[in-house]
């Protein structure tokens, strides 16, 4: 049994896509379920809920054109049918996004964390750290977002609640030196994972992108295959913007998953297909809440399920 198939973790997770889930979902489903004939202009109207959720041009019109296709050949005999093709079909649009984290081969670890300030870096480094600890892993955090003070704030809370040491220095030190000392300090300690905090100043600016590769360069130093994972940290509320900053981070620093956060408070979790058409980069976490346990790892047929479900469903099928 999977972490996401335990009783009760579905039901978590319907719930943290619910606004996604009334716009799109519960949309498509009351246009199609009890159906019997489905024409043309349904799917115009599956296609109009699907850009207001924010999947984007381009997955939608993925979606469609399918629906379209098998509608043609006759495939399709009502509203239920229907509904079960576009899930497959999502399912299979998401999959190559469903890529396991990599192993743990060298020791620390080292996680980068990036992302625009607002996305809920900060505290999805919290999670992370605490799922690392719940599986026995020895963690450092480092405080390389010295831009913010608050931000070093925070996650010494986190590193207290869990009882982890954080590595920070003064407000405005060099964040790649900060982030040098907490590679040592994990290493003379035997920590297993360092997870690194960085600014998230706007990434529009190249004097982020700057100091991110310099980060990068001065991990290198340390160990030449460091870092081993970048995380990109996006808010999902932020729709095709999202998108965006995914592709210019990606293009500027390499990205090898993406964290989107704050799907509960969004009604734009079609984000989430957009990314996966557009960008094919690894999805390695959703946060639906704010509890520690809600960063959950990204399973595309339980996102689609969960998405499109009806109301009364209340575990996977």
């Amino acid at each position: 049994m999977t972490e996401n198939s335990r009783p009760g973790l579905f039901a978590r997770l319907r719930q943290g896509l619910a606004r996604t889930r009334e716009r799109l979902g519960g949309g498509i489903a009351d246009l199609l379920l009890g159906r019997r004939a489905i024409d043309a202009l349904t799917v115009e109207e599956i296609e109009t809920l699907l850009l207001s959720a924010d999947a984007g041009v381009e997955a939608t019109a993925t979606l469609v054109d399918d629906l379209n296709a098998r509608l043609a050949r006759h495939e399709l005999a009502d509203g239920a049918a229907v509904l079960e093709a576009l899930k497959e079909r999502m399912v299979a649009l998401l999959a190559p996004c469903e890529v396991p984290a990599p192993a743990f081969t060298a020791k620390p670890h080292v996680i980068l964390m990036v992302g625009v300030n607002g996305a809920g870096k900060t505290t999805t480094i919290g999670k992370l750290a605490r799922r690392l600890t719940d599986d026995g892993k020895q963690v450092v955090l480092a405080a390389g977002d010295t831009f913010r003070a608050a931000a070093v704030e925070q996650l010494k809370v986190w590193g207290e609640r869990l009882g982890v040491p954080v590595i920070a220095q003064q407000p405005g030190a060099d964040p790649a030196a900060v982030i040098f000392d907490a590679l040592q300090a994990a290493k003379t300690r035997g920590a297993d994972v360092v997870i690194a905090d960085t600014s998230g100043r706007l990434h529009t600016q190249a004097g982020l992108m700057d100091e991110l590769r310099k980060i990068r360069r001065v991990m290198g130093r340390f160990d030449p295959s460091a870092p081993h994972e970048t995380l990109l940290v996006l808010d999902a509320g932020n729709g095709q913007n999202a998108l965006i900053q995914a592709r210019q981070f990606n293009q500027a620093i390499g990205v090898t998953g993406l964290v989107l956060t704050k799907l509960d408070g969004t009604a734009k979790g079609g984000v989430v297909l957009a990314i996966a058409s557009q960008l094919r980069l690894p999805i390695r976490y959703l946060g639906v809440g704010e509890k520690a346990d809600d960063l959950r790892p990204f399973v595309a047929r339980e996102f689609v399920e969960a998405l499109l479900s009806r109301d009364e469903t209340a575990e996977a099928p």
